[in-house]
């Protein structure tokens, strides 16, 4: 028999570029690598710059827009709603109707006691904010005979033709948060140590109390505007106690002890611009500027 041929397995050798081996071998870890690198850049730039909530809209930032008509328009109502006598609930109502007319209790919320009265000696706005256009919210301090200080909110809005109107009903609150007074709130003052400046201080706040312009012209620079305090308590300078550099120079804050003409006391303080002119103190304003 003729010998059978043998069978023999074919290989069939395909070439692949070097770098295409390394890819698949080396993505993996590549890969792997990358995302830690974002993860480290992502990390970095929440700590550098973390994210802020969204700012506060306009209505929220800062005083708002002043409307002394609305203002006004305030206090008018504090004073009628908290202004009542329990023997006549009606002038209570007539006084009132002006402000809720139909859409609201005629009494505004109020229900009076069955006896007493209580009047408003003053009111004062304390505080405005404006929780959206149009509208302004105020917090008045309410003095009254009986009840005392009440401090009352009171939503006023402008309708569209720009009438006043009430926005609701009002809210006794609480009052504005206070802290008692710091005199170095700028940082410890730096005392004045020039006895010519005292004297020239000294003798200016002397005549500005006393009302005596004439006077107090020899201390003034050229261009001087003082308004005198003219207020007929016949002021007299008892002694000049504390003098200080405000901050910044070129003034001081002379605090003073005074007496009216009835013996009344007071400590005061005042601030005064001040310049040497041609070798002497001067003074070139008093606590106000009368032109603003």
């Amino acid at each position: 028999m003729p010998p059978t041929p043998s069978t023999h397995s074919q290989v069939t050798l395909t070439p692949r570029p070097l770098w295409r081996l390394r890819v698949a071998r080396e993505g993996p870890r590549w890969l792997l690598q990358a995302l830690v690198v974002v993860g480290l850049l992502a990390s970095a730039r929440f700590a550098i710059d973390p994210p802020r909530a969204p700012a506060p809209k306009a209505s929220q930032l800062g005083p708002a827009p002043a409307d002394p008509a609305a203002e006004g328009f305030a206090a008018l109502f504090a004073r009628d709603y908290l202004t009542w006598n329990a023997q006549s609930p009606e002038a209570h109502r007539r006084a009132l109707a002006q402000f809720v007319g139909g859409g609201m209790d005629p009494d505004a919320g109020l229900q009076l006691p069955t006896g007493g009265e209580q009047q408003v000696q003053w009111t004062q706005v304390v505080q405005v904010r404006t929780p959206q256009g149009g509208e302004h919210v105020y917090t008045l301090a309410v003095q009254t005979d009986s009840a005392g200080l009440v401090y009352l909110t009171v939503s006023v809005v402008r309708e569209p033709g720009g009438a006043l109107a009430l926005g609701g009903y009002p809210a006794i609150v609480g009052a504005p948060a206070t802290a008692p007074a710091d005199l170095a709130h700028g940082g410890r003052p730096r005392e004045v140590e020039d006895p010519a400046l005292e004297t020239v201080v000294g003798r200016a706040l002397r005549n500005y109390l006393a009302d005596s312009p004439s006077e107090l012209a020899a201390d003034l620079t050229s261009g001087a505007r003082v308004a005198l305090p003219g207020s007929g308590l016949a002021l007299s300078l008892r002694s000049l106690t504390q003098l200080d550099w405000a901050p910044g120079g070129g003034a001081v804050v002379a605090e003073v002890s005074v007496q009216d003409e009835r013996g009344t006391q007071y400590t005061l303080a005042y601030e005064l611009d001040v310049v040497r002119v041609q070798g002497r103190w001067e003074v070139s304003a008093i606590q106000t500027d009368p032109d603003s």
